[in-house]
């Protein structure tokens, strides 16, 4: 696996990055999005729903923790640089990856543009034998590709996006797909690892303990570094399309 950084692009780009929930950014790839933030690049959050589903508070209302999350997520987007998160609102646990689905990431990624797509892997049902991959995580990452080819490339395709709302169709150069078990991409982010940390703490409603989740971070370093003098990394399946 070739280790890179973003120095292999020589001009600024533009980055969307299309995940399930709030938080999602931070936990896929966030020390990756303040890494190509600090290199000039532009990154720009859509998320699929709002979360409002995520609490094992038997009080809380799904209208009155869509809003916790989405404020939970514009703080913490901009630890990390990013100005600019949408919300697509779909019910949080009822993702499918349907025509609707495509249709309405196609819309985005048509309005965006971007030169860079990340999403998450659709094929991840399972991590080692203590993690189940959530099925919205699954939905969304199935749909974003679907979205990116062929749909937001041929302009017959959801003509109606091209004939009544007049969006160009558009060709993604890379996908960056996070979360993948099959990975040929691995990112040096130890320089903002930190960065990635404080930024999960703005997700309050969805970290019991905090001390503990940051425990849990700092533990992810390189198997060749160690606590004292860590090294991190983010790792994607980069598809170059174009």
């Amino acid at each position: 696996m070739d280790l890179i950084s973003h120095d292999n692009w020589d001009t600024p780009q533009k980055i969307l990055v299309i995940l399930a929930h709030p938080d999602d950014p931070e936990f896929f790839c966030g020390a990756s999005v303040a890494h190509w933030i600090a290199a000039g690049h532009e990154v720009r959050y859509c998320l699929l729903t709002c979360g409002d589903k995520g609490s094992q508070d038997r009080l809380v209302q799904p209208d009155e923790l869509c809003s916790l999350r989405q404020a939970e997520q514009k703080a913490a987007a901009k630890i990390l640089g990013v100005d600019n998160v949408r919300f697509l609102d779909h019910p949080d646990g009822y993702l499918v990856a349907d025509l609707a689905l495509r249709r309405d990431i196609t819309r985005v990624i048509r309005q965006e543009r971007p030169d860079i797509l990340v999403t998450c892997d659709p094929t991840t049902l399972y991590i080692g034998d203590n993690y189940l991959n959530h099925p919205d995580h699954r939905a969304a990452g199935q749909a974003t590709l679907d979205a990116v080819y062929p749909a937001a490339r041929d302009h017959l395709t959801f003509i109606e996006l091209w004939r009544d709302e007049k969006l160009e169709p558009h060709k993604v150069r890379e996908v960056w797909v996070a979360g993948s078990l099959n990975p040929n991409i691995r990112l040096d982010v130890t320089a903002t690892w930190d960065t990635k940390i404080r930024a999960l703490y703005e997700h309050r409603s969805q970290i019991a303990d905090p001390k503990l989740m940051e425990a849990r971070m700092r533990g992810r370093h390189t198997a060749d570094s160690t606590l004292e003098n860590p090294r991190y990394e983010e790792k994607f399946l980069r598809l170059i399309l174009s």
